[in-house]
């Protein structure tokens, strides 16, 4: 597509805002694309490659501080992956026109970006109504842990590969019932490195199926990487708590718009 600078300054802010709070980049540029009237299986498709790149250079860091549990981003793959690519063969397989699929993913992401909004507002509440509760059976792992967090993997996989939104904030709140005695960064450290993989091979599924911008990707990552890297050395000095309910606020609104 031709040079858009407004595209370059979309991936910018969305780079900054991750950088600083932590928030998924596919909930907020997913529905930024649509604004600019990229197609919905466009938007999804070079935003999970997207998420892909910007997020590998977060796990390098992460891993670095001792900050990713390997185990359980092991067991999440392990329900994602497979998930990923039988929604991509659904997608790929259904006999109907563009059109109706877009609807479908349109429809798809308004829920998810409702979800998401209500996960990064009560994400706080969450995770201490979850340490509160936690009893002896979450300091060790078990089969049933095991089991449950394939079983996260699996709706993180579907829905990501639908609408490249839960990566991120869904991931995170979702894991705080299973390992509430995990320490935060630990946590967010877990889900960014289980993202990696899985907005791979989601990305090139959709790829392979035509739904993806080689120069939109380009233009984004243009602004995103000196935009995460400026919002991180920023993280903590700024408060986050009212950025995230802003965020929170803007997402649920796009979401009820896609919706209704």
């Amino acid at each position: 597509m031709d040079f858009q600078i407004g595209l370059v300054i979309a991936g910018l802010v969305v780079g900054f805002i991750v950088g600083l709070t932590g928030v998924g980049g596919g909930s907020l540029m997913t529905p930024i694309l649509l604004y600019f009237n990229i197609p919905p299986t466009t938007a999804v498709g070079t935003d999970l490659l997207y998420a892909a790149f910007t997020k590998a250079g977060g796990v390098f860091v992460h891993n670095k501080k001792g900050n990713v549990n390997w185990k359980i981003t092991g067991w999440l793959t392990l329900g994602s992956v497979p998930a990923s690519l039988i929604t991509l063969w659904i997608l790929n397989s259904i006999k109907t026109d563009i059109e109706t699929i877009n609807h479908v993913i349109k429809y798809s992401l308004g829920w998810a970006l409702l979800f998401t909004s209500v996960a990064i507002i009560f994400k706080n509440k969450i995770l201490k109504f979850s340490q509160k509760h936690a009893g002896d059976k979450f300091h060790s792992e078990s089969t049933t842990q095991n089991a449950l967090t394939i079983g996260i993997g699996i709706l993180l996989g579907a829905t990501v590969t639908l609408t490249s939104i839960g990566a991120g904030a869904l991931g995170t709140v979702t894991l705080f019932f299973l390992y509430p005695l995990l320490p935060t960064p630990r946590l967010v450290g877990t889900e960014i490195a289980h993202a990696v993989p899985l907005t791979l091979v989601a990305g090139i599924g959709h790829a392979s199926m035509g739904n993806l911008d080689i120069g939109l990707l380009g233009q984004l990552l243009m602004g995103s990487l000196p935009g995460i890297y400026m919002g991180s050395m920023l993280s903590g000095k700024v408060p986050d708590q009212f950025l995230r309910n802003a965020i929170a606020v803007m997402l649920f609104m796009a979401g009820y718009k896609l919706i209704f």
